[in-house]
């Protein structure tokens, strides 16, 4: 029988309220085993279910299983992967690089997948995850059948698990580059060495929304490999793509020839500097994009963060020509929907115009956002439009 984990009633109420992590605080009494798989209980002895276990995490147990007869084996991560490619059927025809696991919303607590056309990356974040790692891939391998898994363990995340931080091969191969299409728009995914797991797929509906709604002279902020870019020049008359990074503006270079796209100039620049002198000199844009990185990657800088925010969308919404587009976006997990919007109603009562929101956006379908668990949601969107 393996060990048991007896937490307070402030963690079992946790698991009650639909949140599936309890704290170090709150296990009375800790397995003494490995990182794992464990029973977990209440104090009256009631049974609560399955859970990951990390010894040395603050986040001790990560919910697995209600039942108490559960079996944490090879089957059953197979069967809960297979309910996660099912929640996703419908993405096959649009594109051939998404997300299959997304940690807890799919119930595979702190387990990254995605796809990129016959290869995946994965990232298994916690030791608890990390103990299951051959019975995940062999799961992987039966459902996806793909010609080589990667792992992008290299977060810092791993640190808290005491786990190393590293990318490597876990079977067959994986190339440096690879091309993948959404929505009829073709870019170059970088698994080994890009952002996140090599590309930006949580944007992945909101740039093709954007790209239906663009028009003449168009501005992507923060562009790094394009993507945004792509899918504007599709419909406007020219595209800047603005970026600090000479390289990822290179890649973006790469992308635009992929499709043939002759409409698009790059930019290397700050931002905020570029946004500031466009904003002097009368400059003006019929589509916007805004999709910074995370200015707020900790509660405390969320007050600098909202400056910020706002600085780049006052000046944005100052340049759209009447009856332009600017689609705007946050992937600040610390800035909620109600502290972003209210930047935004900041930014335009400040601008002096009049200014619609005409959509409000969040995740896409491969990153679920489960309502009782916060931190599976953090990305925020809003498509406004000049009406003078």
């Amino acid at each position: 029988m393996p060990d048991v984990a007896i937490v307070t009633a402030k963690g079992a109420r946790r698991w009650d309220m639909g949140h599936p992590w309890i704290y170090r605080s709150d296990v009375s009494t800790k397995p003494t085993c490995p990182a794992g798989a464990v029973p977990v209980r209440g104090h009256s002895g009631k049974s609560l279910g399955w859970a990951l276990w990390s010894p040395h995490s603050e986040i001790s147990l990560r919910l697995l299983d209600r039942h108490p007869d559960a079996t944490i084996d090879e089957s059953w991560w197979h069967s809960r992967i297979v309910e996660a490619l099912r929640r996703r059927e419908s993405l096959n025809s649009a594109a051939s690089a998404y997300r299959l696991v997304h940690g807890e919303a799919d119930g595979c607590p702190s387990i990254i997948c995605d796809k990129y056309d016959r290869w995946l990356v994965v990232q298994l974040l916690s030791a608890g995850a990390e103990s299951f790692r051959d019975a995940i891939l062999s799961a992987l391998d039966a459902l996806i059948k793909p010609l080589g898994i990667l792992a992008r363990n290299d977060v810092p995340i791993r640190d808290r698990e005491r786990l190393p931080r590293l990318a490597e091969i876990l079977q067959g191969s994986v190339p440096r580059e690879i091309e993948v299409q959404e929505h009829g728009i073709r870019y170059l995914a970088a698994p080994w060495d890009g952002q996140k797991t090599g590309a930006f797929l949580d944007q992945r509906e909101n740039r093709a929304m954007v790209g239906k709604v663009a028009v003449g002279r168009a501005l992507d902020c923060f562009s790094y490999h394009g993507s945004f870019a792509l899918h504007l020049a599709r419909r406007a008359s020219s595209v800047i793509a603005l970026d600090s990074s000479a390289a990822a503006l290179d890649r973006a270079r790469q992308n635009a020839q992929c499709n043939d796209f002759t409409n698009i100039e790059f930019t290397v620049a700050d931002a905020f500097d570029f946004l500031r002198a466009e904003a002097s000199s009368g400059s003006q844009y019929d589509t916007i994009v805004l999709d910074p990185p995370a200015f707020a990657k900790t509660k405390s800088a969320l007050r600098g963060a909202l400056r910020g925010y706002k600085e780049i969308n006052l000046r944005a919404m100052r340049m759209l020509s009447p009856g332009g587009m600017l689609f705007t976006a946050s992937c600040s997990f610390h800035l909620d929907k109600r502290d972003f919007l209210q930047m935004l109603q900041e930014a335009a009562s400040d601008s002096g115009r009049r200014l619609a929101l005409r959509e409000f956006r969040g995740q896409p379908l491969d990153h679920p956002e489960v309502l009782t668990i916060p931190e599976t949601g953090y990305l925020k969107g809003a498509l406004i439009e000049a009406l003078d």
